[in-house]
């Protein structure tokens, strides 16, 4: 992989039920080019670890930490974060507690969150975990648009359940640094019109969009998960953005 000493390193963080493994096509477009992109999963995304379902969102917070750290990353050389979906919860954490470490923040199809917000307030305390719901359901929550039977089928079979804890806990922010951060959403199922407007709106999951000081956005029309459907021009995307912060 080429890389120059300047190039910021990219960070990528997948949504609910996935692991690193979602942004492969994404990262072989990508680093064929150059920057330093890589993925991790999130504990409790973990197949192989036998407490995932145990995982809170601080768990969470403190594996993004773990593996920035790993990587070098500080404020000196800050980080690129590309975050998808339901990675907003997690990242948000961090992103409150640790702004100075990042160079600018990627939402894929997704935004940060607003203290108070938790996912599934009432998922019951004895449920442990939950798993990726029956397509015909999950396509009535986000947008299929443009996945094969075939990406389904690995979805499926590769997918995590989310752990309990994790959806149960609130998120707690307390430092408006997090707002300063420059910010690209990257807007799919729903257009960046819509997306300015339901923030500007007030509406609950884009209050905090309204917030932000330093903010592109940029369509990228298909479904939820950007990474199967165009992970091409996805990569393309964030070539472009971790150009422009270099």
């Amino acid at each position: 992989m080429t890389q120059t000493t300047s190039s910021p390193t990219i960070l990528f963080i997948a949504g609910h039920w996935l692991g690193a493994w979602a942004w492969d096509e994404v990262l072989e477009h990508l680093n064929a080019a150059g920057p330093r992109a890589v993925a991790m999963t999130l504990p409790g995304l973990d197949a192989n670890d036998p407490e995932r379902a145990t995982k809170t969102l601080d768990d969470q917070a403190a594996g993004i930490l773990g593996e920035l750290a790993r990587l070098g990353v500080s404020e000196q050389h800050p980080a690129i974060i590309v975050a998808h979906s339901g990675a907003n919860a997690p990242f948000s954490l961090v992103l409150d507690r640790h702004p100075e470490l990042f160079g600018r923040v990627v939402w894929v199809d997704s935004g940060p969150v607003a203290t108070g917000s938790v996912f599934a307030p009432d998922l019951p305390e004895q449920v442990d975990e939950l798993p990726l719901p029956p397509f015909e359901v999950l396509g009535q929550q986000a947008s299929l648009e443009g996945l094969s039977t075939e990406v389904l089928e690995r979805f499926r079979e590769r997918a995590v359940p989310q752990p309990g804890p994790a959806l149960r806990q609130p998120v707690e922010l307390v430092d408006d640094a997090r707002r300063r951060i420059p910010t690209t959403l990257v807007c799919c199922s729903i257009s960046g019109t819509q997306v300015r407007e339901l923030a500007q709106a007030g509406h609950p999951m884009f209050a905090e969009v309204a917030e932000l000081d330093h903010l592109d956005v940029v369509d990228l029309p298909t479904g939820h998960w950007p990474m199967w459907s165009r992970p091409g021009d996805l990569a393309e995307l964030i070539r472009a953005v971790a150009s422009s912060s270099d």
